[in-house]
């Protein structure tokens, strides 16, 4: 596997760039049935305001990038801040970001888990306590900048930090599952790997992380991620899409996210772009989706596999600058 510091910086770029396109492209379709996908857009191959409509994206412009970026970014400047991730103060960002994202009149603020686990916190509960009954894919969709600052030769180093990040809002065995899962493929394409052997690696992340996790009911992470990945390699492109929306789910249930991009990445890997547009235009938790693929493939492809022209509008619509928090991310890789 290649591991260059030049070639690890365009795959942790990337996998940066992948997740805020992914994103931006899935905020308008999100939380829509893929029939109402297609009426409102049809096929989804750029980016596209939300309706007016919209229960939580109304009147944001093409190219807006949701929670998933913006918390991504904010757990990768917490892991920059130290070689262990420091509860307070990755909490108190956490609550500081939910109280501008209401300054600024979002709809989009912190899911199910972490909102439970931020009140948990509040009222006085420790850390390991209050994410404590975490069960969506707040952890997962957030969890990219970790695949990156970590080596993949470190299974169990990998999967201590992701459980570290997870702590204090998604503790339980889906949960944890599903952020190991990505951080893993994403830490394992830095390092050079092909998108079959990022994904077995991610089944292996999962299948630890899961056993760490306090256990909730629910389908393996790990096992469902090798259903679909090695279904969609039977299919007809064409179909994809059908057999993610019907069989793996598009909910915020990391046992249907995760696996689904994970299809995704499998099925449209050697087109990143492709592969986040498709993953947009599935309806459901699509800009989670989409952002957890982008993650993945662009961590293989680098930014050469997305249009120099979307990361331009995402970074111009946004404010963003994501390649000096990829760098910095790779010094703690190095360190």
């Amino acid at each position: 596997m290649s591991r260059s510091r030049t070639e690890q910086e365009d795959r942790a770029a990337g996998s940066l760039w992948g997740l805020a396109l992914g994103d931006a492209l899935g905020m308008p379709t999100q939380l829509m049935s893929r029939p109402q996908v297609v009426e409102w857009y049809g096929r989804i191959d750029w980016f596209v305001a939300a309706g007016a409509d919209h229960p939580i994206a109304a009147g944001l412009a093409a190219g807006t990038v949701t929670d998933d970026t913006e918390q991504a970014l904010l757990l990768a400047a917490a892991l920059v801040d130290g070689a262990h991730l420091d509860q307070a103060s990755w909490v108190a960002s956490l609550q500081a970001w939910e109280r501008s994202a209401r300054a600024r009149g979002s709809l989009d603020l912190l899911g199910p888990s972490t909102r439970a686990a931020l009140a948990a916190l509040e009222a006085g509960l420790p850390p390991e306590a209050a994410g404590r009954n975490g069960t969506t894919n707040g952890a997962a969709m957030r969890i990219a900048p970790v695949g990156i600052a970590v080596d993949s030769a470190d299974q169990a180093r990998l999967v201590d930090r992701v459980i570290e990040a997870s702590l204090a809002t998604h503790q339980t065995s889906v949960a944890v599952a599903g952020a190991a899962a990505v951080a893993a493929a994403v830490s394992r394409c830095i390092d050079g790997a092909a998108l079959p052997e990022a994904l077995s690696f991610a089944v292996q992340a999962a299948e630890a992380a899961a056993r760490q996790g306090r256990w909730v009911a629910g389908a393996s992470v790990a096992r469902r991620i090798e259903w679909a990945v090695s279904s969609v390699g039977e299919l007809p492109e064409s179909r994809v899409a059908d057999f993610v929306v019907d069989l793996v789910g598009t909910s915020l249930a990391p046992q249907e996210s995760v696996p689904a991009a994970c299809a995704l990445a499998a099925a449209f890997g050697s087109d990143p772009w492709r592969a986040v547009c498709a993953a947009a235009g599935l309806g459901g938790d699509s800009d989670t989706i989409a952002a957890i693929t982008g993650a993945i493939v662009g961590a293989r492809s680098g930014r050469g596999g997305f249009p120099d022209r979307a990361i331009q509008q995402v970074r111009q619509t946004n404010r963003l600058e994501i390649d000096p928090v990829a760098r910095r991310l790779l010094d703690i890789r190095w360190g």
